[in-house]
This record gives structure tokens, sequence and C-alpha cells, in this order.
């Protein structure tokens, strides 16, 4: 699907029948046990994590949800988390670091929040600490784009040792509209954001920002989803293989130094 242009990557990770989070929970992994709220404010429905097994092996997942229908939608907020839905992700964490549980997460958000009351609880401040510290966990994390992947909304879940997309996924610091109203003033620009912002797997594998591109049946995964699962798990079982081969204390220090080297494969300017 390599012939495909940014900007229909971006409709079909956008595509209200691509697997979310709870079909991937369903799929790859048993004995599920949700766990909810941040133990300070509430429980926010646009993310969803817990403890189950993966092949026989206790993990920590957590992920953003999107819904398929109009309600769902309404009941996750639309894939965008709150204050809350960063803490409990953090609570998790915690906890996997106490256990020793390797963590999986899936990312499919078009931004956290932007809501005055998200700010007033404290937003900035609740994903600038999951960034700060997920890069000091000792257990492997894998981080999954699945969907869209926007803004530090996304970041809050994705400093990971290995962070992996889907074809067809999109990851990025802002949605293409608004990178367009940003900077042409003009929102029905997109398209032609979509090529500048470089957000694709093949670009941004390029560039270093990810590790590893998982396949997608033709056409997107929400055309044959049990295949597109299949490759999800092949490619989850093969990168925690490579991790556990690692101490905790290599594992972030090298998640650390993956960060700080982001970008360096990233074309120079030339001068004018």
């Amino acid at each position: 699907m390599s012939e495909l242009t940014a900007a229909q990557r971006v409709a079909i990770a956008r595509h209200p029948q691509r697997p979310n989070i709870t079909d991937y929970i369903d799929a790859l992994f048993n004995n599920f046990f949700e766990q909810k709220g941040d133990r300070l404010c509430g429980e926010d429905g646009a993310v969803l994590g817990g403890v189950a097994l993966y092949h026989g092996r206790p993990v920590t997942v957590i992920g953003t949800r999107k819904g398929k229908t109009l309600e769902e939608n309404l009941n996750c907020n639309f894939g965008m988390p709150n204050p809350e839905g960063y803490r409990k992700a953090l609570r998790l964490m915690r906890q996997a670091e106490k256990f020793r549980r390797p963590i999986f997460t899936f990312i499919d958000t078009s931004g956290a929040y932007p809501g005055l009351e998200a700010e007033e609880r404290g937003q900035g401040e609740a994903i600038a600490r999951n960034l700060m510290e997920m890069s000091q966990l000792t257990v492997p994390v894998i981080a999954v784009i699945t969907g869209e992947g926007n803004s530090g909304g996304a970041l809050a879940l994705g400093v990971a040792d290995r962070v992996l997309m889907l074809e067809n996924a999109v990851y990025a610091i802002l949605s293409p509209e608004g990178f367009a109203t940003i900077l042409w003033k003009d929102a029905s620009r997109h398209e032609e954001a979509c090529d500048l912002m470089k957000l694709t797997a093949p670009d941004l594998l390029r560039l270093g920002v990810i590790d590893d591109i998982i396949p997608e049946p033709e056409g997107g995964a929400h055309l044959a989803p049990a295949i597109a699962l299949r490759q999800v798990d092949r490619a989850l079982s093969r990168h925690l293989a490579e991790l556990d081969k690692e101490s905790g204390k290599n594992l972030a220090a090298a998640r650390y130094q993956k960060f700080r080297k982001m970008g360096a494969a990233a074309p120079e300017k030339e001068n004018p």
C-alpha cells in the first residue's frame, strides 16, 4: 500500500471500524482485569487499562479508547483523555513496575482533551509526569500506534523501549487540520499539511521516531481485522522477547538515550 498518499493514510487511520483497544484486548490477552480511577479525582473512560495474561505471562495493558458508534464515542469522549485518564495510566504503570510486569500501550487518539476543565485539573502536569516517569521504568515498555497518535496526548503513553506503528497509522504533533490552521489559517489545506508533517509510518521509521512497522491487510486493518490482530501479536511477541534479554537498568538507560537522540536522522536544511 506504499502508493497511498499521506492524506489517504490519515483517512484510513480514522476509520470508525478500525480495531480499537477493546478488540486488541479481546484477541491478544486473556483474563483481562480492568482497573479504574486515578485515586485522586475520578474515572476517565477515554483510557482503558488493567492486568492481563499475554501468552500466559502477566502484563499490564493500557490504551486510549475510541468507540465505533456515536454512543460509544460519547461515553469515552471521542478518545480524548482528561488528566484522570493519564493519572490512571501512570498508576497502572507504577503497579507494573512494582510487580515486574511488562507494559503494552495502544495509542489511538486525536489528542488530549483541550477543554478548560481539563486544564484546571492539571492536564499539562499529568502528561509531563507520565513522560518523566515512563522514561525511568525498568520493565519492558512497548507502545503501538494503532490509528491516530496526535500531540502530547499520544506521547503520554508513548515513551517506550519500542514504538511500533500499524502501516496506516499516523503519529504527529497535532492533527493535519490544526497544522493547516496554524500555518496557513486555512484548515481546508489539511491534505497539503499531511505531506509536510511526515506523519506516516515509513516517514517516521526513516526519521528514527519509531522502531518497526506492522503490516496491514490490503485496504486497511478494518477490512480484515483478524489478520491485522495476528500481525500485531507477532510483532509484540518478537519485540518483547528481545527486550527480555536486557536488564531493567539497561532498559531505562537505552530508553532515555533513544528519546534524547530522536530526530537526529532528520535531513539538515540547506543554507539559502
